[in-house]
């Protein structure tokens, strides 16, 4: 019902024209830069999502968005006077090949990929993915794990695993570390590579180098660096690890590439997880840009390596999108769930 309702109030908002007036103040009054997060790509209504932004919004690239916004001289060159906006999907999911890089294509717009190498070179299942996938398909019926056992014919004793073993990877010190625990897990769970229970989540694996080349060469995706293995740069132990994940992702997707690769997307995001040396690790690696997941919009002052973003969601209806955007709706929906996708 609530959802119902903020849907009428959002169409009040835009039939009536009011949402055309908040553009506008906006731009007179309060210049920014607006950059969604996204991850996944699988509701259609993300389609529809584009499509009112490309009407609405000057889509860029990333890198463009970045150095038109901050460049001197910006209000007066800039002809395209609507509000600059850049769509962003963080890890690289084959989704935002099968139907991100297909609605961008067909409806012309821009968007922005953060990949991480080490995935797309081996096809791994993300290790956040994990814990759910362990739980889910193990044929143990019963596991004990840090004094604490879990009876797996109860599904919410599953869940309590799942979060269990995510908690357990998320913090390691390491990536060495972190796999090494996987791979315990698989074996106390009896869950080998493949299980031939399990159904494959094609659109949850990472991308091919194949299909990133296909897709920059469109012209309509554009990528940056996520780290080379996805730890959280915060709970490494080793500095030169942090900076090791963050210098040679750069080199190995310019090296893939064959262009400079100037932006950088912070593992999960929030100051917490950057950490003391992970600013520090993406200047010295030359990065020109960094996103994090801080929920904000960006103005002239932002910090170059701490630019904010808005979590995207999917499933949201275009209109409710619309008002929320330019302040007419809280986006107290869209910042609950995006802390729902971060705890799991």
């Amino acid at each position: 019902m609530r959802e119902r309702v903020r849907l009428a109030l959002a169409a009040c908002f835009y039939y009536s024209g009011l949402v055309y007036l908040a553009h506008w103040w906006i731009r007179r009054f309060r210049p920014s830069l607006i950059i969604l997060n996204y991850h996944r790509a699988t509701d259609v209504m993300l389609r529809h999502q584009m499509r009112y932004l490309r009407k609405h919004y000057r889509v860029m690239h990333l890198d463009e968005a970045l150095e038109a916004f901050f460049a001197p001289g910006r209000k007066s060159h800039m002809a395209d006077r609507r509000l600059p906006l850049v769509l962003t999907f963080d890890d690289g999911y084959h989704d935002n090949y099968s139907s991100a890089f297909a609605w961008a294509t067909e409806l012309r717009v821009p968007i922005t990929i953060f990949l991480i190498p080490g995935y797309v070179e081996s096809g791994s299942r993300f290790w956040w993915l994990e814990g759910k996938r362990l739980a889910t398909y193990t044929p143990t019926k019963d596991v004990t794990l840090e004094d604490q056992t879990y009876d797996l014919e109860r599904s919410e004793e599953r869940v309590a695993l799942a979060k269990t073993i995510d908690t357990r990877v998320r913090f390691a010190p390491s990536v060495a570390v972190r796999e090494e625990q996987l791979d315990h897990m698989r074996t106390v769970l009896a869950i080998t590579p493949q299980s031939p229970v399990e159904q494959v989540d094609r659109e949850a694996l990472p991308l091919t180098w194949a299909e990133v080349k296909e897709m920059e060469q469109s012209g309509w995706v554009s990528f940056g660096a996520h780290t080379m293995h996805h730890p959280v740069l915060a709970y490494l132990q080793d500095p030169e690890e942090v900076r090791r994940e963050v210098a040679e992702c750069r080199q190995v997707l310019e090296g893939h590439l064959g262009h400079p690769v100037l932006s950088f997307a912070y593992p999960i995001g929030k100051l917490e997880h950057i950490g003391t040396h992970g600013v520090q690790a993406v200047k010295d690696a030359g990065y020109r840009w960094a996103v994090t997941t801080i929920e904000d919009v960006n103005t002239y002052q932002t910090d170059h390596y701490l630019l904010r973003r808005l979590p995207g969601d999917i499933t949201q209806h275009w209109l409710i999108m619309a008002a929320e955007l330019v302040g007419l709706l809280g986006l107290s929906r869209r910042r609950r769930k995006s802390r729902e996708r971060r705890s799991r």
